[in-house]
């Protein structure tokens, strides 16, 4: 072959290659077969479930369902459309086992459960009535009992209000002869909770930068203090709580705020 001619070749090669074609197949006669897709079995696919937009079902009323005589497959389908805002461990599937839920139901459960809560997610709004210029009680604090701890939040509201924190600021019209100016802070995090169910929360205000446990609140601190109580679910749509805590600009020094209380509530479903 001329020189010229293997260079032509050599050129074929080259563009059979950059048009996407692999550059080498080995030879014929080997033993592969041919596979026809339109043989394989689309049943084998996961189900794609169609999902209602009721709440999730829980636990309980899975158990008063089954009581009140509706079949498995009936309730399997339903947790399949809703899933299941359960208590999927191995302690709440014994539970319902032992109320009678059929095993297929359990299983289901099993499969479709919530995923289990892990913290709270916490939306903290301030609002500073008034004009001063810091805190009488500069530390702001929020305790929440998880088993053998306490979880402590604070924030230092003094340097809160140094901070170029986006804020928004408002007209309090509640007084017809003084409009006061309301200054809102909002702070969104996350608190780890390890501990299902029944939990005691307590908002303070205090001048002590160092607590750690409710206990070290002085007797005037804890007076005005308030405490809440919420019931952690294992496993919810969300896990949002809401706490707002109101400051005004005191009587006797004015140049000062003061703790005049909280709100907590908050949302799963």
């Amino acid at each position: 072959m001329s020189i010229a001619a293997l260079l032509v070749a050599t050129a074929l090669a080259q563009a059979t290659t950059a048009r996407g074609m692999p550059g080498y197949f080995p030879p014929t006669g080997g033993a592969g077969a041919t596979i026809n897709i339109v043989q394989w079995d689309a049943n084998s696919l996961p189900k794609v479930y169609e999902r209602s937009d009721q709440l999730p079902i829980t636990d309980g009323e899975i158990t008063k369902l089954s009581k009140a005589g509706f079949e498995p497959d009936e309730l399997v389908k339903m947790i399949e459309q809703r899933r299941c805002a359960c208590d999927a461990s191995a302690d709440g599937l014994i539970t319902l086992r032992e109320a009678g839920v059929d095993r297929r139901v359990i299983s289901a459960i099993s499969l479709h459960a919530l995923k289990p809560n892990r913290f709270l997610s916490l939306q903290v709004t301030l609002d500073f009535t008034g004009e001063s210029r810091s805190a009488r009680e500069a530390y702001l604090y929020f305790f929440i009992d998880d088993g053998d701890v306490t979880r402590v939040l604070t924030a230092n509201v003094d340097d809160l209000l140094k901070r170029s924190n986006a804020h928004e600021t408002m007209v309090d019209k509640s007084d017809l002869l003084i409009a006061k100016t309301v200054r809102r802070i909002v702070l969104a995090g996350q608190v780890p909770l390890k501990k299902y169910g029944a939990h005691t929360v307590l908002v303070a205000s205090s001048a002590n930068p160092s607590l750690t446990h409710p206990s070290q609140l002085t007797n005037q601190e804890r007076v005005g203090a308030q405490t809440y109580s919420l019931d952690y679910p294992r496993s919810s749509l969300q896990s949002l709580c809401l706490l707002t805590a109101g400051y005004k600009r005191d009587a006797v020094l004015t140049y000062r705020w003061r703790f005049v209380g909280s709100r907590f509530e908050c949302e799963w479903n």
